[in-house]
């Protein structure tokens, strides 16, 4: 049967860049919310981010199901944020008797900083599509965070 890796980290963690090389090592579809999102609304979503964070998070899913019913293994890259998420992901899977498994990528905050810094300097460049994240939406953004305990991940990996 297929199985769903869950891929769990800050912004610009080095998430995406993870969940590729996971899609292909593991031929697997690879469900992004942030590139539906800003496919979709662009950068300014404002105060409708979200909820149209939450509803693609929520297609994603149910599209997740249909792609494990074909034998496909999925990558959902979204970050999982809060322990609230995670357990409910697992339990949504579980629950169905699919296989899931949770990758942290763990960064410290001096890469983390430093990564933000060159990814911002891209999308000004216009060289690469991804969300600017200014030092008040870091802060926040940190402060969103709920780093995992050992017992909530699978994977742990170091960067």
């Amino acid at each position: 049967m297929a199985k769903i890796f869950l891929i769990c980290g800050k912004i610009c963690s080095g998430k995406s860049t993870y969940a590729e090389q996971m899609r292909i090592q593991n031929h697997a579809v690879l469900l992004s919310v942030d590139e539906i999102t800003l496919a979709l609304f662009g950068q300014h979503c404002g105060d409708n981010h979200d909820d149209y964070v939450e509803r693609t998070q929520n297609y994603l899913f149910d599209k997740s199901l249909e792609l494990i019913e074909t034998g496909i293994n999925v990558v959902l890259d979204w970050g999982f944020w809060m322990k609230e998420e995670r357990d409910y992901a697992r339990e949504f899977y579980n629950s169905r008797n699919i296989e899931c498994e949770f990758h942290y990528i763990d960064i410290g905050d001096e890469t983390w900083r430093a990564r933000l810094k060159k990814r911002n300097s891209a999308i000004l460049a216009e060289k690469t599509s991804a969300y600017y994240v200014d030092d008040n939406l870091a802060a926040k953004f940190g402060d969103l965070f709920e780093k995992p305990s050992k017992e909530e991940i699978d994977v742990w990996v170091k960067q």
